[in-house]
């Protein structure tokens, strides 16, 4: 049968690993149509948005099979070819569906369909004639006079809800004064882009600042990673924002990656009092209309500098000039669920891709980044000192065992908060567990409050007095008395952020004490009101989870306590004992960050463990060479490749036989260089109702593991039991657990 000679392959939503093929749209010219538009096809019973990949000549089926697409939804495409190469890229490293993955680049009104097209807001200025009126000359016109006098008095103009915010304004007087010649109204894209005009006067740059901002500008124009190795409190910020100056300067964009949203206020704020450019935002606490709204300036290149989370790596950029990744070890940077990638090394791709720089900065490189640096990939710039005439925190291990705690505090601890406080300086104590406890028991009859739904323990707290499960999020009240045997000698053990605040409330009841963990920041704005209180100086106590550790600048801050430093010294992940020791530098370095001295008390059960000492009395570069050799001595990534297959089900032993029959499947493949472990139960078994079990790929090169990944793949999909159970693969994990 004869082929039509305009084939559309489209990208569709689909967890198949395929594109699919489909005639054009009735009387839709082909000039009209272009690889990285929109396309509404059917599939199945519904009609979906695709991308379109390629136009071509042949079918791989036949052509009395092949449906119409229904309309074309852009008029030119929307992703450009360098997006849909990255994207490419990306389906093919981390073995993941194509439509998903394009999915994954669109912000949610383009995946339902919505038009590309910017949301915008009429602004009103006052004109250079009717900044030259005296409203006090309208006695007989008020409302024209107080509206005249209140766009004097804001040269950049105001919209209507400003207006009406700041007047009475009505729509007459307004045009009264338009026809008069005195203001004038435009149409400006709504997104979020405000600056301040960039006045700041920039610090002075150390010796080597100056040398990490000379070695990254000459690289522009041109594909090089640097590796940004500072200190907490080095100044990594102002080298990103000097190298910035200079892609602005040459007319280029800069995206710069952040990994939590609570970092993107502070961030925002010294950027935007620093460039004189507009500075948009890209992170999942936006709106879907503000997210659309900074995706199109981005791809327009009306916004030359972009701070967003993980996803906006794949923001597209129509003069990409430099990607910066802060923090670029922090585990938020790897999609833990559906499209598994991890933004650090698509931003590297992305670099190469472009031809442009890509800088990475972190006090505590990730072990990965470090291995790229002494194999010659990654350029390693060093900022050895703190900013300024900031020292280094002193850090001591506090033995405690046989010591009594108060709510986990021991005695030495406390005292050192009282003496820190009554030097008029502020204490931040660090304990990575929010909630009010960990465990809810009956003390009659040993009963423990444990999720339904997950093998775990129900975490009470106390604010909302609930009992909830951190793993699948239900809730149920916390018990008056025992379900079990009607007891009402309920008690809770160990210690969340909640609980240790109320303690450290009675033990300093003339301090104030915040907590700042993800209860207490979940309301808009709650992050920022806190830290302003931070910023006011006052003594205070700072209780709190990671969300303290990273990037947040405390000047007043001069004693932090790690509650717990122990949690990753004996984990069943070879990753514990990395993230244990970055998050005590990171949270470590919230100390002595101005000009009055820091302390950093960490306490342990383990003073003489060899890791912590490495790392108190040799710092993390040290500790992380000696972990380069472990992972060397031992075969783990970096010097392998790793690779997880995860299955689910709501039947007991349904994932586990899954795994069977994919080990069995890949006994099938040719792979003499790649070993199989398992399949076994994952370490939490049951998650939000569900049996899990895994089976982990391990080859001492990366090519191996994705030869057997290329076949084993299709077979995966193909066996029996692939539609019973909900299963997933995992390139590079970072967590095994």
């Amino acid at each position: 049968m004869s082929q039509p000679s305009l084939i559309l392959r489209v990208a569709v939503p689909s967890p198949l690993r395929r594109t699919f093929d489909y005639l054009p749209p009735a009387g839709t010219p082909s000039a009209r149509l272009t690889p990285g538009m929109r396309l509404r096809v059917p599939f199945g019973r519904r009609r979906v948005v695709g991308i379109l990949l390629d136009i071509v000549s042949q079918s791989r089926i036949e052509t009395s099979r092949l449906k119409h697409a229904i309309d074309v939804l852009d008029p030119c495409p929307i992703l450009s070819p360098s997006l849909l190469k990255l994207a490419a890229w990306a389906g093919d490293y981390y073995h993941h569906a194509p439509g998903e993955v394009l999915n994954h680049l669109l912000p949610g009104l383009l995946r339902q369909g919505r038009a590309a097209t910017q949301h915008t807001i009429t602004l009103w200025t006052a004109t250079a004639i009717g900044m030259s009126v005296d409203p006090a000359s309208l006695p007989n016109a008020p409302r024209q006079a107080a509206l005249l006098q209140l766009l004097r008095d804001h040269p950049g103009g105001l919209d209507q809800d400003q207006l009406a915010a700041l007047i009475s304004a009505s729509h007459s007087p307004l045009q009264a004064l338009l026809k008069k010649g005195w203001v004038m109204k435009q149409e400006k894209a709504a997104a979020g882009t405000a600056h301040n005009g960039g006045n700041d006067t920039p610090p002075s740059l150390n010796p080597a600042q100056a040398c990490a901002v000379d070695e990254v500008s000459a690289a522009l124009g041109r594909f090089h990673a640097f590796l940004l190795e500072g200190v907490t409190g080095s100044g990594k910020t102002e080298v990103y924002l000097r190298v910035i100056q200079q892609v602005i300067a040459q007319g280029r964009q800069a995206l710069v990656l952040l990994p939590e949203i609570g970092l993107t206020p502070q961030m925002i704020a010294r950027f935007r009092s620093r460039l004189r450019v507009p500075v948009a935002l890209y992170h999942s606490a936006l709106s879907d209309r503000e997210r659309l709204d900074t995706w199109l300036m981005a791809a327009g290149g009306e916004a030359p500098v972009i701070l967003g989370t993980r996803s906006a790596v794949f923001i597209p950029l129509q003069r990409p000039g430099l990607l910066i990744i802060d923090e670029e070890h922090d585990l938020s940077y790897k999609q833990q669920d559906g499209f598994r990638y991890h933004a650090r090394d698509v931003a590297v791709m992305r670099a190469r891709q472009e031809d442009v720089p890509v800088l990475l900065g972190s006090a505590t490189p990730s072990i990965e980044s470090l291995f790229n640096a002494q194999r010659g990939r990654y350029r390693r710039l060093a900022l050895p000192e703190r900013a300024g005439n900031a020292l280094h925190p002193r850090l001591k291990l506090l033995d405690i065992r046989q010591r009594p705690l108060e709510d986990g505090m021991s005695e030495p601890l406390i005292k050192a908060m009282e003496l820190h406080l009554a030097q008029d300086n502020q204490v931040l104590v660090f304990l990575n567990r929010r909630g009010y406890a960990p465990t809810v028991l009956c003390h009659d009859c040993g009963w423990v409050a444990k999720c339904g739904r997950c093998d775990a323990h129900l975490v009470m707290h106390h604010h909302d007095n609930v009992l909830r499960c951190h793993h699948c999020g239900s809730q149920r009240p916390a018990p008056v008395q025992c379900p079990a045997c009607g007891s009402r000698e309920i008690r809770v053990l160990g210690q969340g952020t909640e609980r240790v605040e109320k303690t450290l409330q009675r033990l300093f009841s003339h301090h104030q004490v915040l907590r700042i963990d993800r209860d207490s920041t979940r309301r808009k704005g709650a992050m920022q009101s806190l830290l302003d209180k931070v910023h006011g100086g006052k003594p205070m106590i700072l209780i709190g989870t990671q969300m303290l550790a990273k990037g947040h600048h405390l000047p007043n801050v001069t004693l932090v306590g790690v509650l717990n430093a122990d949690y990753g010294l004996f984990s069943a992940d070879f990753r514990a004992s990395e993230r244990m020791a970055q998050t005590i530098v990171q949270v470590a370095g919230r100390a002595g960050r101005s000009d009055k001295p820091g302390t950093v008390v960490i306490q342990t059960h383990h003073p003489d463990h060899p890791l912590l000492l490495s790392l108190i009395e040799h710092g993390y570069p040290a500790f992380a060479e000696s972990l380069l050799e472990e992972r060397r001595q031992a075969e783990l990534p970096p010097y392998s490749s790793m690779a997880l297959i995860r299955a689910e089900s709501t039947q007991r032993n349904a994932a586990q036989d899954f795994l069977v029959q994919a080990l069995q499947a890949a006994e099938k493949s040719a792979a003499p260089h790649v070993q199989l472990f398992g399949p076994v139960p994952a370490p939490m078994e049951r998650r939000a109702g569900r049996y899990r079990a895994q089976l982990l790929i391990q080859a001492a090169q990366r090519n191996h593991l994705h030869r057997l990944l290329n076949d084993w793949i299709p077979r995966l999909e193909a066996l029996p039991d692939a539609r019973r159970v909900r299963w997933s693969l995992d390139v590079d994990p970072m967590e095994l657990l």
